[in-house]
């Protein structure tokens, strides 16, 4: 009998302790950590992008924490197919940079009803705000504003602009563009030629080349993105066409790339108004601490001139190298 009681013991005591090995998940195990599906736009799209893509790779690791899967794409579909994946995998967060404003409502509201909870970043989208968790964000229309109250306040005599887009209906290019189709429609400035490169220095330069050949006149570029500007400015100097400060055509980017601003402390450009692409740790901090200050939080930026860029402004605002 004694030795029937000792045996039950021993069962009882191992099966404590299987529970409790069962339990227990070992360190740097996927079960410790929060699972992640981040959608972005590929790093190859544009030097703010390839900060944006280093920024959330520093953040979201397996030592902070984070089981993270990324997929990246410039098409909406895709991304939408990439969330619905990820719905599927049953991912605790999925962190979104939408190519295109649109079409996103059904997937949010299937991940709402997964218990999966999204943050947005980069850039807003068209969705009830209860979809999502928060939104950490730069204010896209306020760039263009920012870009285009500075281009009205160097009051040239005439303003015929060569406007190059980002791809359309993202959030940037719609921000970008909003402002400056206002100056069109009241006839205060004059569209030369509004078309897209998508992002893409190489199609920025066609644009431009097309419109040097038409014969057509132009002093002001408006580039929706710093390496658009650069393709555009590439196209001036094959033909020969001055820009920058106090030269034939005004040079304007966005981002803030280093390189870019550089070309602006040299006076090769004119303006290049901030995007910052830091938004990783504000979110982390969100998820870590449980506390959302804000449904929307606004990344603090502004617009750089030429005539008063410094070396400073380049160390501590500049992108990349």
């Amino acid at each position: 009998m004694k030795s029937l009681k000792k045996l039950l013991v021993l069962v009882v005591a191992a099966s404590l302790l299987f529970g409790l090995a069962s339990c227990k998940k070992s360190s740097g195990s996927s079960g410790d950590l929060i699972k992640v599906g981040i959608i972005n736009n590929p790093p190859s799209e544009s030097g703010y992008r390839a900060a944006n893509v280093a920024d959330f790779e520093k953040v979201f690791t397996k030592e902070n924490g984070y089981d993270v899967s990324t997929f990246y794409s410039l098409k909406n579909d895709e991304q939408l197919n990439a969330a619905s994946q990820f719905i599927t995998d049953g991912v605790d967060y999925i962190f979104l940079s939408a190519a295109a404003t649109d079409g996103w409502a059904s997937v949010l509201s299937r991940a709402k009803e997964a218990g999966i909870k999204v943050f947005l970043f980069d850039r807003m989208l068209n969705a009830d705000p209860d979809l999502y968790e928060a939104a950490v964000v730069s204010d896209m229309a306020n760039q263009g504003d920012t870009a285009v109250k500075w281009l009205k306040a160097q009051n040239l005599p005439e303003y015929k602009v060569i406007h190059i887009q980002g791809a359309m209906g993202s959030d940037a290019q719609i921000g970008r563009t909003a402002a400056l189709d206002k100056e069109f429609a009241a006839g205060t400035m004059k569209m030369v030629v509004q078309q897209t490169a998508t992002w893409d220095e190489a199609e920025a330069k066609k644009i431009v080349e097309s419109v040097i050949n038409s014969g057509e006149k132009f002093n002001v570029i408006y580039a929706e993105n710093d390496g658009m500007a650069k393709g555009a400015v590439a196209a001036l100097d094959d033909a020969g066409i001055t820009h920058g400060v106090d030269k034939d055509v005004v040079v304007m980017g966005f981002d803030c790339n280093k390189w870019a601003l550089r070309e602006l402390l040299a006076g090769n450009w004119n303006y290049d108004g901030q995007c910052s692409p830091f938004q990783a740790s504000v979110i982390d901090e969100m998820i870590k601490t449980g506390n959302i200050p804000s449904k929307k939080v606004i990344s603090e930026e502004k617009g750089f001139d030429a005539k008063t860029i410094s070396q400073n402004d380049i160390d501590t605002y500049g992108l990349g190298d």
